[in-house]
C-alpha cells in the first residue's frame, strides 16, 4: 500500500484517470490519503478524512510513508482559518491555500505557514458563523472552496472547519445523525436535506434561525425554508423538496 499528502493549492478528483474525466471533488494542501491503484500518469486514492475515493494525477502529490499516514490520522487536525493564505517552501516560493486546509503535514512537507488557523472542537453556535465565510462562493460541482463549491462539499466544509466530520455526498451525509420529525424541533445547524422526483437525496443545506437557510444553489445563499422546502427569495418559488432534518451535532 503505497501513500500520499496533498503539496499543491488545490488537485482535482476526478471520476476516472482522465483529464476531461467529470471532477467528482476536489484535495486540499495538506488532505493525506491512500493510494488504492497507480497507473503510468494517474492514482486512484481514498482520503483519510472522509474515505471518498477518485482518481489524481501522479504529477500533483507527494509520497509519504505508512508510518507518516498513521501519525497524521492520530493527530487533532489543524486547518487553516482564512479565506487564503501562503505556505512557504524550503526554496522560499510561495504557495497559496485555501480555506480549511491541513496544516498537519507542514514539517513532513518542509514548509512553513504564519497564518490564522483552529485546531479545536468548537461549539455547534460557531457553524453559522463559519458558513458565512462561503457566502456569495460560486457554485462548482465537486468544489470544496470559497472560489467554487458544491452543495455537500459547502456543509462539509463548514462542519470540517468547526472539528467535526461528515461525508462527502449528501446521500452519504444524510446517514448521519438523528433525523427531527419537524421543523421546530431543528436549531441553527442542523442540516435540511432535499430529494428529486425519484426520492433521491440530492441537496443539502445549513438551517439558520427564523426558517432561514444557508445552501449552495447557484452561488452560497440564504434563503427561506418551510415544510415544502427551499422557498427562493429572488425567484419567489420553491426550488428543492424538504426530505428529511438532521441533528449532527
Amino acid at each position: 500500500m503505497q501513500y500520499g499528502i496533498c503539496n499543491l493549492s488545490i488537485i482535482s478528483m476526478r471520476l476516472d484517470p482522465l483529464d476531461k474525466s467529470e471532477l467528482i471533488s476536489q484535495v486540499l494542501y495538506g488532505d493525506y490519503f491512500k493510494v488504492l491503484e497507480q497507473r503510468k500518469y494517474w492514482s486512484k486514492i481514498r482520503l483519510a478524512f472522509d474515505n471518498y475515493e477518485g482518481w489524481i494525477d501522479n504529477k500533483q502529490y507527494f509520497e509519504i510513508t505508512e508510518k507518516q499516514y498513521k501519525t497524521l490520522n492520530q493527530e487533532l487536525p489543524k486547518l487553516s482559518a482564512d479565506l487564503v493564505e501562503f505556505i512557504q517552501d524550503k526554496n522560499e516560493q510561495l504557495y497559496s491555500i485555501s480555506l480549511g486546509s491541513s496544516l498537519n503535514g507542514l514539517s513532513i512537507l518542509n514548509h512553513r505557514f504564519d497564518g490564522n488557523s483552529v485546531s479545536n472542537i468548537l461549539s455547534k453556535n460557531n457553524i453559522i458563523k463559519t458558513s458565512f465565510l462561503y457566502l456569495n462562493a460560486p457554485y462548482l460541482w465537486g468544489g470544496k472552496t470559497p472560489f467554487g463549491i458544491d452543495a455537500s462539499g459547502f456543509t462539509q466544509m463548514v462542519y470540517k472547519l468547526n472539528g467535526y466530520k461528515l461525508l462527502r455526498e449528501a446521500v452519504q451525509q444524510a446517514t448521519q445523525g438523528e433525523a427531527l420529525s419537524f421543523i421546530e424541533e431543528s436549531e441553527p445547524g442542523d442540516l435540511a436535506f432535499f430529494d428529486n422526483n425519484e426520492g433521491i437525496i440530492t441537496h443539502v443545506g445549513i438551517i439558520m434561525k427564523d426558517n432561514y437557510i444557508i445552501h449552495a444553489f447557484g452561488k452560497v445563499r440564504i434563503d427561506r425554508l418551510d415544510h415544502s422546502g427551499i422557498y427562493n427569495v429572488d425567484t419567489h418559488i420553491h426550488t428543492h423538496k424538504l426530505r428529511v432534518i438532521k441533528k449532527v451535532i
